[in-house]
């Protein structure tokens, strides 16, 4: 169908439409093939430059014959010059000349005019197809964060209803999964991969001690974030920390409460899913960073840990540990007096 329509365009409307097609996306093929370091395109690229070239050539040659006539015309004329012309005979006033008949030659049409209102027309259309992809979103720009519900409640577990205003998973993931957290990281413009809470309870205490739990994971960094409820205080958590594996152990003051920051391994585990199903050993994974702030500004027990890895080993700078807790802390209620 395109090309019965190509054929029934005048010469003139027709070579300058496919010079600009064939001039627009050689050239942006051959752009995109040499940003992206990929042969195929370029040879695509090079093809509708040969096209064009070669399109541009017939023009040139066709404007180079309207300008000089042939050499059979030039002659044929000047022998028609050179004949005896007979004498006009007089005509009589007033007698209307003869009517152009079926063979007189119409006025041919503006070659240049149309060749321009082509350039112009399809140039347009050239330069929106060049410049839609630098104005319309890619599928990474348009890619949504990590959402932290997933439609589904989860149960709480009994020892939620017996703890004094307890916050949930879900509501920890909204309060972490914030959308200037990769921000505060030092990583503006990642988006969050992965969003999720969960309602536990801290381990080894047979499910009565509430520890909800939360975790945003970015491409370079990954943020978790818990509140566990039981009664010991940050100064008795920092003389656990000292007969413990934790390194870098510096207490402070956040919000107002009493907390500590220090480094620890993570745990690697893997799992195998083969025939056997059995697992690896537990290993050591990468070093992360962790801020634990009491739940109270009197410290009456329980503390929020925010605690930052990554699987390089590389970790943020203090200071965003720090801003975090600015920004989480206030959505968790303070632990009331018992």
């Amino acid at each position: 169908m395109l090309g019965i329509i190509l054929r029934l365009l005048p010469f003139w409307v027709r070579e300058p439409l496919l010079i600009v097609v064939g001039s627009v996306f050689g050239v942006r093929i051959m752009y995109l093939a040499v940003h992206d370091s990929d042969w195929v395109p370029a040879g695509i690229g090079t093809v509708f430059l040969v096209f064009t070239a070669i399109r541009i050539h017939m023009v040139v040659r066709a404007l180079r014959a309207r300008r000089n006539p042939s050499p059979a015309a030039s002659t044929n004329g000047s022998a028609a010059d050179a004949a005896p012309q007979p004498q006009p005979q007089p005509q009589p006033q007033n007698v209307p000349g003869p009517r152009p008949g079926p063979g007189t030659p119409k006025k041919d049409h503006n070659a240049w005019g149309q060749a321009v209102a082509a350039v112009a027309v399809f140039g347009a259309i050239g330069a929106t197809l060049w410049l839609a992809p630098d104005f319309t979103p890619s599928d990474v720009n348009t890619s949504q964060p990590a959402s932290c519900s997933d439609g589904t409640h989860e149960k709480l577990p009994k020892v939620y209803t017996h703890t004094p205003r307890p916050v949930t998973g879900e509501e920890l993931c909204k309060a972490l999964n914030r959308p200037d957290l990769a921000e505060l990281l030092g990583t503006s413009g990642e988006t969050a991969t992965t969003a999720s809470g969960s309602n536990n309870t801290a381990a080894l205490t047979d499910g009565k001690v509430a520890e909800p739990e939360a975790q945003v994971a970015f491409d370079t960094y990954t943020v978790n974030v818990s509140a566990t409820y039981n009664d010991l205080t940050t100064d008795q958590y920092v003389k656990l920390m000292k007969f413990g594996d934790e390194q870098n152990i510096k207490t402070l003051t956040v919000l107002g409460r009493p907390a500590v920051l220090f480094s620890d391994h993570t745990m690697k585990l893997e799992i195998n899913l083969g025939s056997g199903g059995s697992g690896g050993p537990v290993q050591q994974g990468p070093l992360a960073r962790t801020l634990s702030v009491a739940l109270d500004r009197h410290d009456r027990g329980g503390y929020c840990d925010i605690t930052v890895w990554s699987e390089s080993g590389a970790l943020p700078n203090d200071n965003a540990l720090l801003h975090i807790a600015e920004k989480v802390l206030p959505g968790i209620p303070e632990r009331p007096a018992r």
